[in-house]
């Protein structure tokens, strides 16, 4: 049985600390006299007003179950966009509502797609909010959440389990609590050191914060129109190009490098291949934009190190546009963005650990069929995976590209060019924002019909969400027993 005045009380969390962010944003426009206070207040406000009732209503509750955890989790996320999108739509400018949802659960699922044709049109305060978007989005709003639950164990449990892939927990035997913990403590000290480093190197503080929310969030939401183009800075790329990559490793790695754990990024065969893999594509790309007389060799070298990353990342930052790059560049590019980074990270898409399990799995299968009596296991990172999570990963394998094939058909019969309906589905679904065609680099999404819009914001939902949490959640909202 569902008690929806549980989910109620939880979701009024996540409105709360949504909430948070909107008074800062506000505090900035009132400070620098913007005509977005208004609007940002607003929503200050009403989050404010909306979050607290079912605190004062409800009661505690020590327990939930997975049903409750996993209807947190989903419903939380939708909430949330809607929510976001009412600053930008009480503004106006640019922002239809269509438009200001898409923006919205575009910085919340940290894919970085904008409608905007100039995004230096927006005041500080909107600029802030949109940046911190990426930084609520980035690890789940549901794990801050996690954070100020009051001590309650099956109810951390429910709501983690739906939040984050069962693959981005192998090997760390640790409470939900102190997982949650390790992560924050990453994501926040990655944002700190970013910050510190681009304002050292030249970037204003407030361009600072932004682009540093968006870079570990593997979001992509820049404060320029040319994005990090406009700062023409080779080690403000370095800078960015190191902490895009390193959002897109597991966090879990990532503290135990720092704390001398054996489970650590070098010790890591995942990341060792996943870096490598990348290394490979960016020499590829660079090579293939010498040879044909578009940039020097190290001109070439540093935009394809940027674009691949960027993209392989799921962040979308960009330095150069690329609608006329050589077609084997641009389907480099999009392996990448299909692939992506890795579990328990801020990456998106379908996420490099998986792509290893489908590979090993398959090679088990093959040799089944070699050999039918003989006895053989997957193991991923000296663990061995059992048959159900190999199943698991086949599942959502089929219904991403499923998801991915149909959204693209939708957006073709909206008269949208086959170039940028693929490209468009892949960067959505995949969470990395910009794609080709007319959604490449430097461009925008502002030539998709509203309709598309929609259909855009649901595919970067259902990529955030995996897709299979959706399901999941019609499936228990209509089981009866």
């Amino acid at each position: 049985m569902t008690r929806w005045e549980v989910i109620v009380k939880y979701l009024g969390y996540v409105l709360l600390f949504n909430a948070f962010f909107f008074y800062i944003s506000a505090a900035i426009s009132f400070f620098l006299h913007e005509n977005s206070l208004t609007p940002l207040l607003y929503s200050a406000v009403v989050c404010t007003i909306l979050g607290s009732f079912p605190q004062i209503f409800v009661e505690r509750i020590e327990e939930i179950n997975f049903r409750e955890g996993l209807s947190i989790s989903v419903l939380g996320w939708i909430l949330t966009c809607f929510a976001g999108a009412v600053p930008y739509f009480m503004w106006g400018g640019e922002f239809t509502f269509a438009n200001a949802l898409f923006e919205s659960v575009s910085g919340y699922t940290t894919t970085g797609a904008t409608i905007l044709r100039d995004v230096e049109a927006l005041t500080k305060g909107l600029l802030f909010w949109r940046a911190s978007t990426h930084f609520i989005g980035g690890v789940g709003i549901i794990l801050f959440v996690l954070l100020i639950l009051p001590s309650a164990t099956g109810t951390r449990s429910s709501i983690y389990n739906s939040e984050l892939s069962g693959l981005s927990k192998l090997n760390f035997k640790m409470r939900t609590r102190q997982i949650a913990r390790v992560i924050a403590v990453v994501y926040l000290s990655l944002i700190i050191i970013e910050i510190a480093l681009l304002w050292v190197l030249g970037m204003n503080f407030f361009d600072a914060i932004c682009h540093a929310f968006a870079t570990v969030a593997t979001g992509g939401f820049s404060t320029k129109n040319l994005s990090v183009a406009y700062y023409d800075s080779v080690w403000i790329e370095v800078v960015i190009m190191t902490f895009m990559l390193l959002g897109s490793i597991h966090f879990g790695l990532l503290y135990g490098t720092v704390t001398g754990n054996k489970m650590n990024v070098f010790t890591s065969k995942s990341v060792r291949t996943y870096i490598g893999l990348m290394f490979l594509g960016i020499i590829v790309v660079a090579a293939k934009l010498t040879n044909d007389g578009f940039y020097s060799w190290w001109t070439s070298l540093r935009y394809a190190s940027f674009q691949v990353i960027s993209l392989g990342t799921t962040t979308g930052f960009a330095t150069v546009d690329t609608p006329n790059w050589p077609i084997l560049t641009i389907i480099i590019i999009m392996y990448f963005t299909i692939q992506c980074g890795m579990v328990g990270s801020t990456s998106g898409g379908l996420k490099f650990d998986r792509v290893l399990l489908f590979y090993q799995s398959l090679k088990r299968q093959i040799k089944l069929v070699l050999h039918p009596s003989g006895v053989y296991i997957t193991k991923l990172e000296n663990v061995v995976i059992s048959t159900e999570m190999e199943l698991q990963t086949a599942i959502f394998f089929i219904l991403y590209l499923v998801t991915l094939f149909v959204t693209a058909l939708l957006l073709s019969s909206m008269n949208v060019d086959g170039m940028t309906s693929i490209s468009a589905s892949i960067a959505t679904i995949g969470n990395a924002g910009p794609g080709f065609g007319k959604v490449s680099s430097l461009g925008n999404y502002s030539s998709i019909p509203d309709a598309g819009k929609y259909v855009l914001s649901i595919n970067m939902l259902l990529g955030r969400l995996e897709i299979i949490n959706v399901f999941a959640l019609f499936t228990v909202l209509t089981y009866k027993k």
